[in-house]
């Protein structure tokens, strides 16, 4: 192996892989992704789509999960800087409802690894980010759903973000605290909490 590092977080499902990276005065090589590598590090999964995503400063999106065809996501940033969310939703699990967040940048260059079962979401914290994800499933419209990103059950700590919780996923009355004001799809808007939307859990 050698070529990754694969670091576990709090909550089970959820690995922070680390490539290696090879730089010189003429910039950097890395492999973003090796299967073998990753079968060495215990990690079997096969994903069958990559997505790209490009978002300015200010932009919330999430928190999304897929209802009957989840999808396990490797997430990275290659142009600026995120801050990466992901909450489980597995029942029966003892970290129900909870959450673990991590900064993803072009600098760091790490990779989160978020198995089948979670909600996931994130917010840009630079100009711009452009955002890559390899997943486990293809997209399926319709299946996905989602939960209010500022849901105080869940209390996720979102960097930089100030505003007043008015019982409602609707990011207006919020910014960053340059006065960036967040930024949400319509859709986003309107998800519910986690006991509004799951019935079971501790």
């Amino acid at each position: 192996m050698g070529q990754i590092t694969v670091t576990k977080t709090e909550i089970d499902g959820l690995l922070i892989v680390e490539p290696q990276v090879h730089k010189d005065d003429r910039g950097f090589f890395m492999e973003t992704y090796n299967q073998k590598d990753m079968q060495e590090a215990g990690l079997d999964m096969i994903f069958v789509q990559d997505n790209h995503s490009m978002s300015v400063r200010g932009v919330l999106r999430g928190l999304h999960f897929q209802k009957q065809y989840p999808q396990g996501k490797l997430v990275r940033v290659i142009r600026g800087e995120v801050f990466d969310v992901a909450v489980d939703l597995r029942e029966n699990s003892p970290t129900f409802g909870k959450w673990h967040g991590i900064i993803l940048s072009e600098e760091n260059k790490k990779q989160f690894y978020i198995s089948e079962g979670f909600a996931h979401g994130f917010l840009v914290l630079s100009k711009t980010a452009e955002f890559l994800y390899k997943v486990t499933d293809f997209y399926r419209p319709g299946d996905e759903s989602g939960l209010a990103w500022n849901d105080p059950e869940i209390g996720i700590e979102w960097p930089q973000v100030t505003g007043t919780y008015r019982g409602n996923a609707d990011s207006e009355g919020y910014s960053l605290e340059d006065g960036t004001p967040l930024i949400l799809s319509e859709k986003d808007k309107y998800w519910k909490g986690l006991s509004e939307t799951f019935h079971f859990g501790v």
